[in-house]
């Protein structure tokens, strides 16, 4: 007997599972007024994507994860949020050779930003670079660059999968998921936000490697289960739950529990490594210390902005944060 297609799921109460208390900056309002002006200079906005702006709330989001600091760097780290779901906006109806073109605009602007001639872009990636390295260190610079660049190689790949249709195998998804989440340069701005200077030995090191993928593995994995409903009704399998579901052959909900299973791994493993990390001294030690506090600020901030932000559960997150029941929404044709 053919089992009838769900209608519904339950989320995992991920929220319950992630142990560190959330802070937000003081400087969330200014930030959100201050980034709306940016982004709509001038007319280059159409109405269908400032009325996305509005539900997005990169603003709180923004706050919550770089929740000490000071305003000029908040205000850097609104903008590239904000710029970052717009590429995402964009790359999401593009082919891998649009795809290509954007990134091209965006790394040319930031590697030649004296010389390169840009559209509209081209000239957001200079504005909010410029303001970056006033304050960033020449570490900080080239992790931001270079981190920013496999994220537009992997959103290239993701693309080219989009177009065959095609759902990777569990390890090639999850090594493409780590970049295309644009995680990777959200945490270097850790380091930006907090003025830190920590070297690439440190950064480097495995504990630390293993706490960023762990960060990383949460922030993406819950919210491939929070975008899987819109994301299922637009046919889009760039997510962990399909991916899951063709790799061990399971239903929809039993798919869900198992990323949910996911997610509560990777905050053991991070809770586990940060437990273990060794000693370079009290000065890096300091750093050290508020770069991985930093990365818990990213791990509860992006769980409780899901539910703020409209852009998964409509105008309902905060009830679908309390009662978890999601109902499919129908396919589009």
């Amino acid at each position: 007997m053919v089992s009838a297609a769900p209608t519904k799921f339950i989320l995992p109460d991920l929220v319950s599972d992630c142990p560190y208390p959330l802070h937000i900056n003081r400087h969330r309002k200014q930030v959100t007024t201050e980034t709306k002006r940016w982004l709509f200079k001038g007319d280059n906005m159409e109405g269908k994507i400032r009325v996305k702006y509005h539900g997005l709330k990169c603003g709180t989001l923004s706050a919550m994860v770089y929740p000490k600091a000071a305003y000029p760097q908040l205000r850097v780290c609104n903008d590239f949020l904000t710029y970052l779901f717009h590429l995402d906006n964009l790359s999401d109806d593009m082919d891998n050779r649009g795809t290509m073109t954007t990134a091209d605009v965006v790394m040319n602007s930031l590697y030649h930003p004296g010389q390169y001639q840009s559209p509209r872009i081209g000239k957001m990636t200079r504005d909010y670079w410029k303001r970056l390295i006033s304050t960033a260190s020449p570490r900080t610079q080239q992790r931001f660059m270079e981190t920013l660049d496999f994220f537009f190689q992997s959103v290239t790949e993701q693309a080219h999968d989009r177009q065959e249709s095609a759902i990777p195998d569990l390890e090639s998804y999850i090594a493409l998921r780590r970049d295309t989440s644009g995680c990777k340069t959200s945490f270097v701005l850790i380091e930006y936000s907090n003025n830190l200077d920590i070297p690439d030995e440190v950064m480097e090191h495995p504990l630390i490697r293993s706490l960023n993928e762990a960060a990383n593995d949460l922030v993406t994995w819950s919210n491939d289960i929070f975008s899987y409903n819109v994301e299922q009704s637009k046919g889009d399998t760039h997510n962990m739950i399909p991916v899951i579901m063709n790799h061990h052959s399971l239903d929809l909900q039993p798919a869900v529990d198992f990323v949910g299973q996911l997610c509560k791994q990777s905050i053991d493993r991070f809770m586990n490594d940060r437990t273990q990390l060794p000693s370079w001294g009290p000065e890096i030690d300091r750093q050290v210390q508020i770069y991985i506090d930093g990365l818990e600020d990213w791990m509860v901030g992006s769980l409780h902005w899901s539910f703020e932000s409209e852009r998964y559960f409509g105008k309902g997150g905060r009830h679908v944060k309390k009662n978890r029941v999601i109902n499919l929404l129908p396919k589009h044709a």
